[in-house]
């Protein structure tokens, strides 16, 4: 049994402190009354002979307050729902599962401590005594309930597929089985028995993610629209609670003063403005209004990157996820391999990097990021132009077309963006160049977009996926199956059958070839187009300490403060 406090390590988590950050002190709530510049008459009835009252030793105490901003608003702040990571961000802050990924690995936090079956099946867990943000205590009833929710059909939630760990999981979720056969259930108010399908080294990680973060049961029966506004119904477990939610204009997160764990927590107040454009945001950094500007939480103009490095202000590092254009492999001309290749082959990335992104970000010519070492080589070279004319060629000939005159129409959407934008420009004209394609560029606000993917309603969209946990696994299995994160309408049986193979596959050298040959048929299919592989680039002032930030991109304020 492992003990309260003991720390795991199950795989090693890329955390990374940071001295970062700036505290705007002195922040008071927006709602708080001005002070008018015109005196006012003395209320106190004191005659000029008296003695007024001596103004008070102590001032108040400012708030510790932090501020970032977004591009766009969190699409949703429903555990269950959430898909980005802009959502996970305040969701991380407001909410605690079972572990929590901290700068010393992945530790227990929700669970006070949980004993594993001798096959590495079956864990149960006993819960430490904590409460939700309106006083009733948190159960293993809410976990189970939490859980089989994502997993019902008629939840219809993208990201049930990182539940399938469980047993009987994926049954339930495709309507093949039953939710009272999931492996999840709550023993008793603080026992929760969790039983996987197959050991799985990761799992502990996975237990720290969002969609596997409890949910009150009472609350949320009661109110399907409990997570829409900040407010009394609006109930959460973490170091932070949710108090203001200005749809278009702002989130702020308070310090939550029942948190298990209060006394770690010291920032007061979060704030995350939300700005879409990048320059205002940078300028609003500069003008000292945001305590940080640039990725995880927004991103920066790319025209300031050389700038800001030359002045030695910009910090730049590797982040373990990539950026990719999606193709609808269900319109045509798409759902011609040939074209998909060589429109991916046709992009001369390193040119885009140096000239246009200025990111320092890493050619992607595979799907799984290069620092998770799946494959050591590229599976193409970039900008293989001579190819992808040939591939484009045959493919005209494949689809009954005399030219590329007859093509349909192309476009190629992406969310608002100054950077995405110019980044689409980019790669228009070299299309243009190789193929003397004309391609029509759309964009659309986050929510609006993410909407557009979900129901085909593109040709070739930007896309970007940012590792949930440190496996190839996590970036192969998006295109599993048709929906829920794969935008495509791609599947491939072959494909599918290694990754479930893989899953239950114990040699590590053995499952690691799964993987290799799985993404080796991806890359052959092209139902995307990788890009590059991301890079964090940000600026921040260090007034304020301890803010964790690991490789795959996960921010938690939990342990920051003000120097």
């Amino acid at each position: 049994m492992m003990k309260k406090g003991f720390k795991l390590s199950l795989l090693a988590v890329l955390g990374l402190v940071f001295v970062m950050g700036m505290v705007l002190i002195g922040c008071t709530d927006e709602t708080a009354d001005p002070v008018d510049d015109e005196p006012v008459e003395d209320q106190d009835n004191s005659t000029e002979d008296e003695p007024k009252d001596e103004p008070a030793d102590n001032p108040p105490v400012e708030e510790k307050v932090f501020r970032a901003s977004f591009a766009s608003e969190p699409p949703s702040l429903d555990p269950g729902q959430a898909t980005d990571t802009t959502s996970s961000t305040v969701l991380r802050g407001v909410f605690e599962g079972l572990t929590r990924v901290t700068p010393n690995g992945t530790e227990l936090a929700g669970a006070e401590s949980y004993e594993i079956s001798d096959d590495y099946l079956t864990y149960t867990f006993t819960l430490r005594d904590h409460n939700w943000t309106n006083g009733d205590a948190v159960t293993a009833h809410d976990y189970e309930y939490a859980w089989k929710r994502v997993l019902n059909p008629e939840f219809a939630a993208d990201y049930a597929y990182q539940l399938y760990y469980i047993k009987n999981a994926e049954a339930a979720n495709t309507g093949e089985g039953s939710l009272d056969d999931v492996g999840v259930k709550a023993l008793d108010d603080k026992t929760l028995e969790v039983t996987l399908e197959n050991p799985t080294a990761y799992i502990m990680d996975l237990f720290a993610f969002t969609t596997y973060k409890p949910v009150n049961k009472k609350v949320v029966e009661a109110n399907a629209n409990w997570s829409n506004d900040a407010g009394e119904l609006y109930v959460s477990n973490g170091p932070y609670k949710l108090d203001v939610w200005e749809h278009g204009n702002e989130v702020q997160l308070v310090k939550n003063e029942g948190y298990w764990d209060a006394d770690t927590v010291q920032l007061d107040r979060i704030i995350y403005a939300v700005v879409e454009d990048e320059g205002t945001v940078l300028a609003l950094y500069e003008d000292g209004e945001l305590d940080w500007a640039g990725s995880p939480f927004s991103s920066l103009p790319t025209d300031a990157l050389p700038v800001l490095k030359d002045q030695g202000l910009l910090t730049t590092q590797i982040r373990t996820g990539t950026y990719m254009y999606l193709f609808n492999v269900e319109k045509e001309p798409f759902n011609n391999k040939k074209i998909r290749q060589a429109l991916s082959y046709a992009i001369h990335r390193q040119t885009i990097i140096d000239n246009v992104s200025q990111g320092e970000q890493i050619p992607a010519m595979g799907l799984v990021p290069a620092n998770m070492e799946l494959v050591k080589e590229p599976y193409f070279p970039d900008n293989n132009v001579e190819q992808a004319k040939q591939l484009f060629n045959e493919a005209l000939a494949e689809l009954g077309y005399a030219s590329a005159e007859d093509l349909p129409p192309i476009v190629l959407s992406h969310n608002t963006s100054e950077g995405h934008q110019k980044i689409a420009q980019a790669v228009q004209e070299q299309w243009r160049q190789a193929f003397g394609i004309e391609v029509t560029l759309e964009n659309a606000e986050w929510g609006v977009y993410l909407d557009q993917l979900d129901a085909g309603d593109f040709q070739i969209g930007r896309y970007g996926w940012i590792g949930d946990f440190n496996d190839p696994i996590n970036f192969l299995e998006i295109f599993k199956e048709i929906g829920g994160n794969n935008k495509t309408n791609w599947h491939n049986e072959e494909y599918a059958s290694l990754l479930d193979k893989s899953y239950s596959e114990g040699d590590v050298a053995v499952r690691t070839q799964l993987l290799k040959d799985a993404e080796a048929i991806f890359m052959d299919e092209m139902p995307v187009a990788p890009f590059y592989y991301y890079t964090f680039n940000y600026v921040y002032n260090p007034q304020i300490k301890d803010i964790f930030l690991d490789s795959l991109g996960n921010t938690d304020l939990k342990w920051a403060y003000v120097e």
